[in-house]
């Protein structure tokens, strides 16, 4: 088994993600709590995850051009997909962009007890939810392509054996 584009999308398209949901519930909880720990991870975790989408995006593109359309991926999924990728992307980018401001301003300027300006909380926070909303979809999505194929519910081509070849050596 070698490396390639999908593999290397498979590896990495969690991160954002995973970041989307952390800085999120961060945002949530330092508003409410009013922790200044907790919004320094907020901020943070959402500059990350805006500096990690980009990646995954390029990943995904040449992941579905090495694809090339096989059998077993309904027509249009990945295109699907790759649309909801693209509003995700712009999203992330915006929001970890004012998450790094906030960083900067919570580290450079903001003391332990003043907190940051209503409106940068507010932008933080509906920024984090909106790249929530827009990555959760587009994951949802993704995950359409091959595990909610509804071609492979059914039996398998005419031609194609009923389970993958033997690889020579492997036991």
């Amino acid at each position: 088994m070698g490396w390639d584009w999908p593999h290397a999308h498979l590896l990495i398209n969690h991160f954002p993600i995973i970041m989307a949901v952390m800085g999120a519930t961060a945002v949530i909880v330092a508003l409410v709590m009013g922790w200044r720990s907790a919004w320094l991870y907020a901020v943070a975790s959402l500059t990350v995850m805006g500096l990690s989408a980009y990646p995954v995006v390029f990943t995904g593109k040449h992941a579905d051009k090495a694809l090339n359309d096989p059998w077993y991926i309904v027509h249009g999924v990945i295109d699907k997909h790759e649309a909801a990728s693209d509003w995700a992307l712009w999203m992330m980018i915006a929001t970890g962009v004012v998450a790094a401001y906030a960083w900067w301003r919570a580290v450079r300027r903001d003391s332990d007890t003043q907190r940051p300006p209503l409106w940068l909380r507010v932008l933080v926070l509906v920024g984090a939810l909106m790249s929530l909303a827009t990555v959760t979809r587009t994951a949802l999505l993704g995950g359409d392509i091959v595990q909610g194929s509804s071609i492979l519910q059914g039996p398998a081509p005419a031609g194609l054996p009923p389970q993958p070849p033997e690889t020579p050596g492997k036991d």
